[in-house]
């Protein structure tokens, strides 16, 4: 396949087993043990995506995380938790992270997501599309960008892609587990709630007012549909 794989974890074991299932899957591996060293060689080598531990000496996963997206560095990014924790996940995802497993994890799983992420971000770079309009709200894919009223509006790259997932199939009512395999590329069953965070962060972004969306609305037991504001 030829993608290049950024592995970071403190944990030699783990690295040992991720690199050996993630090589023997045909992908090139990296390694970095640290978050200093983890920053450093991403922001200067090119990767197809980083599988990056929450918890790092020197610097951890989520300020890593930070520090790339602020240096727009976009290599999508799986990241790995110890912790069963809510409010560990969504920090992430907010922090620009594209998915997250939490350990332990079978290395089956994690060559799935591995697969889904390069995937969905190789497809999304060959596609080209005109910018789509619903009402006072204009998004822009090749910039994976939008504007409201001509304010601009940016996502991190997971945000964007539900957005303008949802945005080509308007009016359209679309069940969590259709958008987690459509947009995460998910072919197992998956945790749906991450959908739900990204809904959330998307109507913080775009609605007027986030407790009474108009444009991305929830359809009791069924799932959410972008449709054109009254």
């Amino acid at each position: 396949m030829g993608k290049q794989i950024l592995i970071v974890d403190d944990e030699k074991s783990i690295v040992t087993l991720l690199k050996y299932n993630i090589d023997n899957a045909g992908f090139t591996t990296d390694v970095a043990y640290d978050g200093e060293e983890a920053y450093q060689k991403a922001f200067t080598n090119t990767y197809d995506l980083i599988i990056l531990d929450l918890m790092l000496p020197k610097l951890d996963g989520m300020e890593v995380c930070r520090k790339l997206r602020k240096n727009d560095i976009h290599t999508p990014i799986l990241m790995l938790t110890a912790k069963d924790e809510e409010v560990d996940k969504i920090l992430g995802l907010e922090l620009g992270a594209d998915d997250y497993l939490t350990k332990p994890f079978s290395p089956k799983e994690v060559i799935a997501r591995v697969k889904a992420i390069i995937r969905r971000t190789q497809r999304s770079q060959e596609d080209h599309y005109q910018a789509l309009r619903i009402k006072d709200l204009t998004i822009y894919p090749e910039r994976y960008e939008a504007e409201m009223n001509g304010e601009l509006i940016t996502f991190t790259r997971k945000e964007f892609e539900l957005l303008f997932y949802l945005a080509k199939h308007k009016g359209k009512v679309i069940s969590r587990d259709q958008l987690l395999s459509s947009v995460w590329d998910y072919d197992f069953v998956g945790d749906t709630r991450i959908v739900d965070v990204h809904v959330s962060h998307l109507r913080d972004k775009i609605e007027p007012n986030s407790k009474k969306p108009v444009y991305i609305k929830t359809v009791r037991g069924l799932g959410y549909k972008i449709e054109e504001p009254v």
